[in-house]
């Protein structure tokens, strides 16, 4: 079998032990996300470092997502002006509650992580204040990372805390240690990262979810609609005016 193909494979398994797994835990979100949304509150998500970030995007302003997504983008915790300065910031104490408290986080909410390995300061910090204010805080992460790194780990928070020990709701996207999934003859290191695939997954699944729930209430889901596609711009118009100034990075 070719690496393209295992890869696919490999790939393909994960996203189904994923979805397998991750039934009861996309209700619980979805749940929360519904009931958010009925009352015209923000879903506020959190990417806490380099890749994890991603998740944060992939989330906000989407073709086919949910419109009242509050993105925190931070550039601190984005490659954009360093990679390594990026691991430095996200295992620095402290910096979270600083980046947090410029948004307006309000009791109730629901606070989306999205962090794969979710053993550093930021994501934990994140999760820890965002709690403490009162909001929902779901975690998009691997179950089973934290158990797995050893404990005095440099990447870890200084509790040895991780997300799922914080959450209220876990999303497990079955990351396992290092990311990557392939083992090449004659290289030292595996290749073929999943992390972006199978988080990007498992929001997709909640954003469904919500949506259905919100459906089935009789609630119009705030959806965007592609500003590429035919209508898209006339489509989002209300959107656009309804969460402006609301949402930070809008």
């Amino acid at each position: 079998m070719s690496l393209l193909a295992r890869y696919r494979e490999s790939v393909q398994a994960l996203l189904d032990d994923v979805y397998a797994a991750n039934h009861e835990a996309i209700e619980r979100a979805a749940e929360i996300l519904c009931n958010a949304i009925a009352e015209d509150r923000l879903v506020h998500v959190f990417g806490p470092g380099a890749h994890s970030y991603m998740g944060a995007e992939e989330m906000f302003y989407r073709a086919g997502g949910l419109a009242c997504i509050n993105a925190i983008l931070d550039p601190g915790v984005s490659m954009e002006h360093g990679a390594l300065r990026t691991t430095r910031i996200e295992r620095t104490p402290g910096y979270a509650a600083a980046v947090l408290a410029t948004h307006p986080l309000h009791a109730g909410d629901p606070f989306l992580i999205t962090s794969s390995y979710g053993i550093n300061a930021v994501s934990v910090e994140a999760a820890e204040y965002a709690r403490e204010k009162g909001l929902w805080v779901i975690a998009i992460t691997s179950a089973s990372f934290g158990k797995e790194l050893p404990v005095d780990h440099p990447a870890r928070h200084p509790s040895g805390k991780s997300l799922p020990e914080i959450a209220h709701v876990t999303i497990d996207n079955k990351v396992p240690v290092g990311d990557a999934l392939i083992e090449v003859e004659g290289v030292d290191e595996r290749v073929g990262p999943s992390s972006t695939l199978t988080t990007s997954f498992c929001a997709g699944l909640l954003v469904l979810r919500t949506v259905e729930l919100l459906r089935d209430r009789g609630i119009r889901p705030p959806l965007w609609r592609s500003a590429n596609s035919p209508g898209g711009e006339e489509a989002n118009r209300r959107l656009i005016e309804k969460y402006r100034g609301r949402i930070k990075h809008l």
